[in-house]
């Protein structure tokens, strides 16, 4: 096991409405290597959700263990260094900084951690997504998909524990979004990674082997729908 979600809950005030609950008794756990979509409306937690794990926000009560280790318990300083190793984000309006370039961009994690070899991986991350050609170009002379896989190069350049994706191809045309989609699960599957994978559509949850349901900030075993280990990729 390598993500353990103890009896999460988490609201926020607001000034009109109150205390409002947003998500409510949260309890999983995912294996090394497992592939899982959270999906539901919106408003039913699924950010904050991936907030929480992200270690970007804390729960009111419950614990958050990645490896072991409780996020919740962990001060400011050790926690953004265990975030900065262990989690990588894939945002779905990439957040890439637009001043550096692709190569740049996705070293940047690892000149951060004070990382060996720097070059060497980057380069074999930019075979990975096809952009040897691209790789000193700036964010804004990118298209879309070339941003979303920097992006994701950059997520997956620490070599993380945990990869999380908020809504990676909403921001996408959908024949862009769906071979963005292929590449996130190849690289996924090549380098053997827990994912956990925010969405709305369908046939990208579809590619996961677990789907989590939340409704009204709830999940319930019967809203658990496992899908079959060995999925084979589509793209």
């Amino acid at each position: 096991m390598i993500l353990e979600l103890k009896n999460i809950c988490k609201s926020f005030h607001q000034p009109r409405s109150g205390r409002i609950e947003v998500l409510n008794q949260i309890n999983f756990s995912l294996d090394a290597g497992e592939t899982t979509a959270v999906t539901g409306q919106s408003g039913s937690g699924k950010t904050t959700l991936l907030s929480l794990i992200a270690g970007l926000d804390n729960p009111d009560t419950g614990q958050i263990l990645l490896q072991g280790e409780d996020l919740c318990s962990m001060n400011e300083d050790r926690l953004s260094r265990y975030r900065a190793m262990k989690i990588g984000v894939i945002f779905q309006q990439f957040h890439l900084m637009p001043h550096l370039s692709a190569r740049e961009n996705i070293s940047l994690p690892l000149e951060i951690l004070k990382q060996q070899h720097i070059p060497d991986r980057v380069d074999g991350m930019l075979i990975n997504i096809g952009l040897q050609d691209r790789q000193h170009h700036l964010p804004g002379q990118l298209s879309g998909g070339e941003c979303q896989r920097v992006a994701i190069a950059r997520a997956l350049i620490i070599k993380p524990a945990l990869l999380l994706a908020d809504e990676p191809t909403g921001n996408l045309d959908i024949k862009t979004g769906e071979k963005i989609a292929g590449l996130l699960f190849d690289l996924v599957k090549k380098e053997n990674k827990t994912l956990i994978l925010v969405t709305h559509n369908p046939d990208l949850a579809g590619q996961c082997q677990t789907t989590l349901k939340l409704k009204q900030g709830r999940l319930k075993q019967d809203q658990l729908e496992q899908k079959n280990p060995a999925r084979e990729n589509p793209a």
